[in-house]
């Protein structure tokens, strides 16, 4: 990792922690905020140190553009938690051959960058 691509990392962890110190559920009840507060730093914690070993610039900036697409995302609708998608059901494909993995691909293809690590880690 250059020292660059590692500053960016760092000042988007710090970012993350600044953000939940500050957060306000929408609802505005405490009971919630506190979950909201929790499950922003326990996200944080769980993706960083999964990610902390990765050594292709590549799959670095995708990962910084996750995170900075879900912070985006999480400030504009005020909810810490990843926004659902509607992609087409895969009962239409066999269980088995071309045509399943066809779908598993344009499924793959299909999901927005904030998701990229969500189904990996909940």
């Amino acid at each position: 990792m250059t020292p660059v691509t590692r500053q960016e990392v760092l000042r988007l962890y710090r970012k993350i922690f600044r953000i939940a110190k500050k957060w306000e559920s929408a609802s505005g009840q405490t009971e919630e905020t506190i979950k909201e507060k929790e499950y922003i730093k326990n996200e944080a914690k769980t993706l960083f140190r999964k990610n902390k070993n990765v050594t292709d610039p590549e799959l670095i900036k995708q990962c910084i553009e996750e995170c900075e697409a879900r912070i985006e995302i999480g400030l504009h609708y005020s909810i810490p938690y990843p926004r659902p998608i509607h992609l087409p059901p895969m009962g239409l494909a066999h269980k088995q051959g071309r045509t399943l993995r066809q779908q598993e691909k344009l499924r793959k293809i299909s999901k927005p960058i904030y998701l990229k690590s969500h189904d990996e880690v909940s």
